[in-house]
């Protein structure tokens, strides 16, 4: 066959002629009825080589070798032509008019050529040329403007890159006299471009993909969580398919600071096609229209508007689906389809649904805030009430209740967490979401070797591999072995780069490892990804805090309140109100963190801490210090392993009263975590409390070791007093950290498990 490589070569027809549409060889220009179309150069020529050979087979290799001479190049960039070329023609994959994909073979044209009549054009005067811009036009409420028969339910828009044409302001096929040189131009522009991109390869080479956050049109903003819900399904159910790299959830605040150009959007998000959709929900009506843009040329692989019930939701989006896999690798085997539409399709009760993804909205916007997690868990019950076999919502109530535990240290929300998720793995066992739930509760509840199993199944779905990786490397931290959490962390962030929660994991664990530079590091990366995230923003004020940056913290809470108050910043916030001695306003902040969130006992000792501060209300400081203990005991029955929480309780302990059961408190952290940071600091204040300034000393060094701060240190009053005291009798005495032994019960099961399941070691 004659070779094409992008170049303008010569055919032996300059016009090909077929249903409603005519190209024009020469001139590289493509209409439908009579309508010029865009198209990349690439596809053209593809077009070219079918139609030289129409009713034969071409090879992919021929067709590779033919246009891109086999350089560089991957079988996805002729997938992803093929797509275009789909578009353009108003053909369907699945009943094809005129090209047939022989399926691991190659390709075929079987429309029917009218026969040659020479270089007689069907249609008089200058055309736009298929590869540059057409004219500007823009549809109604930025919708991506369709074309096609009224009332189909499916049409092709005309895309460009100045945007898509809607079909009343499609280009005439006659230019009026002003509008010729213009037409010129843009013809040598667009055979410049396509000169220039002869053996260009679309690239990123492999398959790869970033679903933007869905538009939601109209007024009513309480519909925007359908259209981030969609995307969020469409996401994870992409990211399930083998051989597909999906690039990391973009959450709609980060969306609106990315540049829009979809060759930047490539080069930013390091993928070869940008999917995006806009949805309109009209009662009982839902319009969708969705496109695949490729991120190395900006012109579009295809654009289809969806226009039906809300039922028929979960057809469509399985429909959106089908088309970005086949434009990257090819029309899936049916088995393997119906499975991608099965995925997109947890339940066929629309009510459950939009309760569901109601839910998954406050779950994903406040992880960490009770009254958000409050409303996530009465929307996935409401999504049970329809659909009480709705294995995904029973999950989201268990992922709701152990945000809540992990957070907020409530023994009540693990009770909850546990019936969740065994009424969970009832309806579906084997999921890969009730996994990776099961996965978070044994780890919390301190059973490593479980956690293990359950972190393993999940990651064997790709959709859940960076969650899983998350567990695993949470799992090794909380033992200390911050070398092993690190490169479980780095390799989930090698999955999902853009990913703004991996990134804040690996903050906290930098922190609780005492690498406090790291830990600043990875939260303001985590809050460049996600700047609207209230909670990314209180954990970098906390680091700051912990730092001794107390401005650079300040600032961090102040954006964090500006986005939503929580209770974690309140108590944050207030110890900075805390550490400059105004510890009126400290309490007043605290009351407020308790008033959001009165099960965390963290909060109720920072609100005894304050309270202790001033001589007026020190007096109601036992009881806010008791309730602090008692809840902290009941968190420490469930994960009897948390050393910093161990510490905590020693201090709550010993302001309330109950000096020896404080002295065991630090004797047990001590055990559980001597080298932390927090556990430094804290176990400091409960011996200082006590009256042993040796072994306060003891701990201050501790603490120093670990990276604390000497203003962090010394803005304690009984720390700075056990400073003072030891100053005047002489120099100090570190004594070395006391061994202790390592941790029993878990390790050996946990290691044996990564042996069987083959994970990597550092």
């Amino acid at each position: 066959m004659a070779p094409h490589s992008g170049g303008p070569g010569n055919p032996p027809e300059r016009y090909f002629r077929f249903g409603d549409v005519e190209v024009d060889t020469v001139g590289h220009i493509l209409t439908r009825a009579g309508v010029p179309q865009q198209i990349e150069p690439k596809a053209f020529a593809v077009l070219l080589a079918l139609l030289e050979h129409p009713g034969e087979l071409v090879s992919r290799d021929e067709l590779l070798d033919s246009v891109w001479g086999h350089r560089h190049v991957t079988p996805g960039v002729l997938t992803r032509a093929i797509a275009q070329l789909r578009a353009v023609l108003g053909d369907d994959h699945h009943h094809p008019r005129y090209i047939q994909t022989r399926h691991a073979l190659g390709y075929a044209f079987i429309g029917e050529l009218e026969p040659p009549s020479g270089d007689r054009r069907r249609h008089e005067g200058p055309q736009w040329a298929g590869s540059g811009p057409g004219p500007p036009s823009h549809g109604p409420d930025g919708e991506v403007p369709s074309h096609g028969p009224a009332g189909a339910g499916e049409a092709v828009a005309l895309e460009g890159r100045g945007g898509p044409l809607a079909p009343e302001e499609a280009a005439p096929s006659r230019l009026s006299a002003w509008a010729l040189p213009v037409a010129v131009g843009v013809l040598l522009a667009g055979l410049l471009l396509w000169a220039g991109q002869r053996d260009a390869a679309l690239g990123p080479a492999e398959a790869s993909v970033a679903v933007l956050p869905f538009t939601s049109l109209g007024s009513d903003r309480d519909q925007d969580f359908f259209a981030e819900g969609l995307a969020v399904e469409m996401h994870d159910a992409l990211a399930g398919v083998e051989g597909l790299r999906v690039a990391a959830r973009i959450p709609a605040s980060a969306a609106a600071k990315l540049d829009t150009d979809v060759r930047t959007l490539g080069r930013t998000l390091g993928v070869a096609t940008v999917l995006d959709a806009s949805v309109r929900r009209d009662g009982d009506r839902v319009r969708i229209n969705a496109r695949l843009s490729d991120c190395n040329t900006g012109f579009t692989l295809w654009s289809r508007s969806f226009d039906r019930q809300v039922g028929d939701v979960f057809d469509t989006q399985a429909e959106i689906a089908a088309l970005v896999v086949e434009s990257l690798l090819g029309a899936l085997p049916q088995p393997r389809e119906e499975a991608l539409a099965r995925r997109l399709a947890p339940t066929r009760n629309a009510s459950a649904f939009d309760a569901y993804l109601r839910g998954m909205q406050q779950l994903r916007l406040a992880a960490s805030d009770s009254e958000a997690l409050d409303s996530a868990i009465q929307w996935f019950d409401r999504a049970l009430e329809e659909d009480s076999g709705f294995f995904r919502a029973q999950a989201g109530i268990c992922r709701s209740e152990l945000a809540r535990f992990d957070a907020m240290q409530d023994a009540r929300a693990f009770r909850n967490a546990q019936t969740a998720c065994a009424l969970a793995r009832e309806m579906a066992p084997g999921s890969s979401e009730v996994d990776l739930a099961l996965g978070d509760l044994h780890r919390l509840s301190g059973d490593a070797g479980q956690a293990m199993a359950f972190y393993a199944k999940a990651r064997r779905d790709p959709a859940r591999a960076p969650e899983a990786l998350v567990g695993m490397a949470q799992l090794h931290a909380a033992r200390g072995e911050h070398e092993r959490a690190a490169a479980y962390f780095h390799e989930a962030i090698e999955i999902s780069p853009g990913n703004a929660s991996i990134h804040g994991f690996l903050g906290l664990e930098q922190y609780r490892a005492g690498n406090l530079d790291g830990a600043i590091t990875a939260f303001r990366r985590a809050v460049e990804l996600e700047p609207g995230s209230a909670e990314l923003w209180s954990s970098l004020g906390g680091v700051y805090l912990a730092a001794g940056l107390n401005r650079e913290a300040a600032l961090a809470f102040e954006r964090s309140l500006a986005i939503r108050p929580t209770a974690a910043v309140l108590s944050n916030y207030a110890e900075i109100k805390q550490q400059h001695g105004d510890y009126a306003a400290a309490v007043t902040l605290l009351r407020r963190a308790l008033e959001l969130d009165s099960g965390n006992p963290v909060f109720w000792g920072n609100l005894g801490d304050a309270l202790l501060g001033d001589p007026v209300t020190a007096g109601q400081a036992p009881d806010a210090h008791e309730k602090a203990a008692r809840l902290a005991g009941e968190y420490l029955e469930i994960n009897p392993d948390d050393a910093t929480m161990a510490a905590a309780t020693g201090w709550y302990l010993v302001n309330s009263g109950q000096r020896e059961r404080a002295l065991e408190m630090v004797e047990r952290a001590g055990r559980l975590g001597a080298g932390r940071a927090e556990v430094g600091v804290m176990n400091a204040k409960t011996m200082a409390a006590l009256g042993d300034n040796a072994a306060a000393l003891h701990w201050i060094g501790v603490a120093r070791r670990s990276g604390v701060p000497e203003s962090r240190i010394r803005a304690d009053p009984g720390l700075r007093r056990v400073l003072e005291d030891q100053l005047a009798e002489g120099p100090a005495r570190d004594g070395t950290e006391p061994v202790h032994p390592g941790r029993e019960g878990t390790t050996e099961q946990a290691d044996e498990q990564e042996k069987q399941t083959g994970q990597p070691h550092p």
